[in-house]
């Protein structure tokens, strides 16, 4: 199989709404590889397409002027990033950074050929809007868990979620709370002490995840 067959079948397996275009997105658009740690778009930059990912995992993320950051979501295979969305649609710069975690690839839409897409081709219209409405809600409960819940619970939350191996650093986990690392590894030492965890260079080991649960539940 070509290279331009074997992209077209990643395209149609992680965007079946896009089968019958398939052919022009992949003659108009261009495909990016970019290795792990890759900045993908940096905040205040114009956005130069719309990013369909085929592999890997981009980080969303927003830096307050003081170094601090709060992860917005994560764009996996089959989804897109709803800020490119934004920015083109309202012809404005990023307000985040984009980061490569893992090495990916996308196919980014120019800008004409999304706008189009946009007005001419219902599922991909059904798809973004789609999008749109699953990140807005993945951000309100974000915003309700920075400013409602304690930092303790939300960090046992995230254990819970991620275990029962969180291979992340101390200032990773900081970083997706909000918080600062010094903060977060006291908590984790503590979570240590009562048994629910066992920390490890790199990675966090869930023990209890039942009783990280009833914790974080309160």
């Amino acid at each position: 199989m070509s290279e331009t067959a074997e992209l077209r079948a990643r395209l149609i397996r992680h965007f079946p709404m896009l089968a019958e275009r398939a052919d022009e997105l992949i003659a108009d658009s261009r495909v990016r590889r970019m290795p792990a740690g890759s900045v993908l778009f940096s905040a205040h930059q114009p956005c130069s397409g719309f990013p369909l990912v085929l592999e890997g995992s981009i980080r969303v993320s927003k830096t307050a002027p003081n170094g601090r950051e709060i992860l917005l979501y994560r764009v996996d295979p089959g989804e897109s990033c709803i800020l490119s969305g934004s920015c083109l649609l309202a012809r404005s710069d990023y307000s985040a950074a984009g980061i490569a975690e893992t090495d990916v690839e996308v196919l980014v839409i120019p800008p004409p050929l999304f706008n189009e897409l946009m007005l001419q081709h219902e599922p991909f219209r059904q798809y973004v809007f789609g999008m749109y409405a699953a990140r807005l809600s993945e951000v309100m409960e974000l915003v309700e868990e920075v400013a409602f819940r304690k930092l303790d619970t939300r960090l046992a939350q995230l254990l819970v979620h991620r275990g029962p191996i969180v291979s992340e650093t101390h200032q990773k986990l900081a970083d997706e709370l909000g918080s600062v690392r010094e903060i977060v590894t006291r908590l984790l030492r503590s979570f240590e002490q009562h048994g629910w965890v066992r920390l490890e260079r790199e990675r966090v080991m869930v023990l209890d995840p039942k009783a990280l649960a009833d914790f974080a539940r309160g």
